[in-house]
């Protein structure tokens, strides 16, 4: 079956969210596994103190990682992965895994509390590109804090990478080497399920949208956004990257969605849910006109998962499949 001939129903969530198929003739979907990461075993012990390099350029020495902050949830989902959860003391709000959720917030979304975090005394804490502002990055380094700076992740290759930096910060290469075979074979295993119809016909055309209603934010994904490579992974076009968009995103606009015309329309949960879901969704100018509109074809993955770039990388994939070709992942 080709994909223009799929009637894809709106799906919600990833792994840790429901997922539900609404429609014309679509089935009831088993509810997905609860919302956890899955650690190594047993869990490895630090080989300490490291010099590492950050990607701001330093180079930062790490003596103990008995106390860790995690500045993303991307980031505590690889320290957790790794099989040293019980040394995170706090998170960042995107962390929303059963293992992170109950630990203090100190960032909401790139706004960290420099006063939060240091009362928790840590040892090391883990920051992102885009973590901030500067003057409370400052603060942590300026309390002796080793702060390493982790490169931003926009692709699969990405993923080892990532992995591979967090383990050697922590002492725990070796385990950071298990991680990386076995994500690599559960992404492998997880794109087994395109359907060899999307190697051989019409590849779904998939346009990413950053939507936050309450704010007034609808945006198109570019060849930046992230969600490119998984796209492509999944064995679909991103119509964004297609249509030239080089930044990470662009405002919407009736005549930027015409010109990528497509299939079906990728959101995070909580941005479809911003905008009062699929008739919500429809509404924002140009949607309804797209043959992914018109058929109300919406593939939606958990916001704290979707772009994150690792251990649960296999995961997406799945659901983006499961959506795309309407294969159980």
């Amino acid at each position: 079956m080709t994909f223009s001939a799929l009637a894809l129903a709106t799906l919600t969530g990833c792994a840790g969210t429901s997922a539900t198929a609404t429609g014309t003739g679509a089935a009831a979907r088993p509810a997905a596994a609860p919302d956890r990461v899955e650690p190594l075993a047993p869990a490895p012990l630090p080989a300490l103190p490291v010099t590492a390099a950050s990607a701001d350029g330093r180079q930062v020495t790490v003596t103990a990682a008995d106390r860790i902050v995690p500045l993303s949830g991307s980031l505590n989902e690889i320290v957790q992965t790794l099989g040293l959860g019980p040394q995170v003391v706090a998170r960042d709000i995107t962390a929303t895994f059963e293992q992170a959720a109950q630990l203090p917030v100190v960032t909401r979304g790139h706004d960290v509390s420099a006063e939060s975090v240091l009362s928790l005394r840590p040892t090391l804490v883990l920051a992102e590109t885009t973590s901030g502002p500067a003057e409370a990055i400052r603060q942590i380094r300026d309390a002796g804090i080793p702060l390493l700076v982790v490169a931003p992740a926009k692709s699969l290759d990405d993923v080892p990478k990532r992995i591979e930096t967090v383990a050697a910060a922590l002492g725990v290469k070796d385990a950071g080497a298990r991680l990386n075979e076995r994500t690599a074979e559960r992404i492998a295993t997880a794109r087994k399920g395109i359907p060899a119809s999307a190697a051989s016909g019409k590849k779904p055309r998939v346009a990413f949208l950053y939507l936050r209603g309450t704010a007034s934010v609808y945006l198109l994904g570019g060849s930046d956004s992230g969600a490119a490579s998984l796209l492509e992974a999944a064995g679909a076009v991103d119509t964004g990257k297609e249509s030239g968009l080089g930044k990470d995103f662009t405002p919407i606009t009736s005549e930027a969605l015409a010109a990528a015309a497509p299939d079906a329309i990728l959101v995070m949960s909580k941005g479809l849910e911003s905008v009062g879901g699929t008739d919500g969704l429809a509404k924002i100018p140009g949607v309804a006109q797209t043959p992914a509109g018109m058929d109300r074809r919406v593939v939606t993955v958990d916001d704290g998962v979707l772009l994150n770039y690792g251990p649960r990388t296999d995961q997406v994939l799945s659901s983006l499949i499961s959506q795309l070709y309407g294969k159980t992942a």
